[in-house]
């Protein structure tokens, strides 16, 4: 979220490249349980084909190549990326727990212990007097223990007209304090980003705005973040609903204010009740909800002036083996944000990670 089983202390319902375009898993015959935001990908390496683009030329003919040359890397990672999620949902895997599908938002489910998570994330959008953009995340999450979750992002943008380069990383913890399901469940966040010109939209906050999105990149770029990120999360499972609310505090290490923001999330499973034979597009292995999010300003000025705040609806599909697809249309409330953002997701599971790698390279040394 930012698929597969989950370290939920309780079930709450009866009977689970980057690429150019996109943050929250067990049904058919289990238990329901949750997680917290969509993720994605399978990278073939650390820096993928969006950051490989050339620069732009400047002259008018050399600006239409470029974006024929991006809208041709889109299609292409689109295509790879269907190519992959219909090779992964036909291939055989016990992994198949249920997904919010938040972006943004954060829900209390942490990864289950020894899980590894694969995600691919992206955000598109185009602010007014500016290009289009895609801003992309790959995100690695391993439950490191059923209290404790660790994840590492990469990022990376495309700006139509402009370039395509490497933003940065993240490296985020949750911790979760009480592992019993209560009515309110609360999470503790905290995430280290050292990013630059970032597209990804992984959260708004502070005076954020469609302003920030319109410079150059090679200017964008000279501008580090070093920041450090807290979140409270807060979530609750009611009658099949998730309910997650965030409450984020950010502080840019170049001794600027803290800025403030929030995250909230409601989604439900199509149905409940889990079929009596194993499927693939059965209603409950989709999951439809709405979320918001957006700034409150900073220490001196905190409250809702001048600060940009989006709302759309979100819809998951989980496949039998643990691939899950999320997408969500996410619209600016008022002139201060973008006035669209298109948002894709991808993610797959892949159980005990750790285990089976250790398994595979003791077995290789005995040979």
């Amino acid at each position: 979220m930012p698929g597969g089983s989950l370290c939920s202390p309780a079930s709450v319902f009866p009977d689970s490249p980057l690429l150019t375009s996109v943050r929250p898993r067990k049904l058919c015959g289990a238990d329901i349980t949750s997680t917290s935001r969509a993720r994605v990908g399978a990278p073939t390496s650390l820096e993928p084909s969006i950051l490989a683009s050339p620069r732009p030329v400047l002259s008018t003919d050399g600006n239409r190549k470029w974006s024929k040359r991006v809208l041709s890397t889109t299609l292409s990672g689109l295509q790879c990326a269907l190519w992959v999620a219909v090779t992964l949902a036909a291939s055989p895997s016990t992994s198949v727990a249920q997904e919010w599908p938040y972006f943004v938002t954060y829900s209390h489910d942490m990864e289950e212990p020894g899980n590894l998570e694969i995600a691919f994330l992206s955000a598109t959008g185009k602010p007014l007097g500016g290009n289009r953009f895609v801003g992309s995340t790959l995100e690695f999450e391993y439950g490191v223990k059923g209290w404790w979750t660790s994840e590492f992002y990469l990022d990376g943008q495309s700006t139509f007209h402009d370039s395509t380069i490497f933003t940065g990383y993240r490296w985020e913890n949750r911790l979760r304090p009480l592992l019993r399901e209560h009515w309110i469940n609360p999470v503790l966040y905290t995430e280290f980003a050292n990013i630059s010109a970032d597209k990804a939209l992984r959260e708004v906050v502070g005076h954020d705005g469609k302003a920030d999105l319109t410079n150059p990149n090679g200017e964008a770029r000279q501008e580090k973040e070093r920041e450090i990120e807290l979140r409270l999360i807060l979530g609750s499972n009611v009658g099949g609903w998730n309910i997650s609310e965030n409450f984020i505090a950010e502080k840019n290490l170049a001794n600027n204010p803290w800025e403030f923001g929030y995250a909230l999330g409601l989604s439900r499973p199509l149905r409940l009740m889990a079929s009596p034979r194993p499927c693939g597009f059965c209603r409950e292995r989709f999951v439809a909800g709405v979320e918001m999010y957006g700034g409150l300003g900073d220490r001196y000025r905190f409250g809702t002036r001048l600060t940009s705040h989006y709302l759309g609806p979100t819809l998951n599909w989980k496949s039998p083996n643990g691939l899950a697809l999320s997408l969500s249309p996410q619209f600016g409330l008022n002139s201060y944000s973008l006035p669209l953002i298109y948002r894709f997701g991808v993610s797959y599971e892949i159980g005990q990670a750790l285990g089976r790698a250790v398994s595979a390279f003791r077995r290789g040394g005995t040979r």
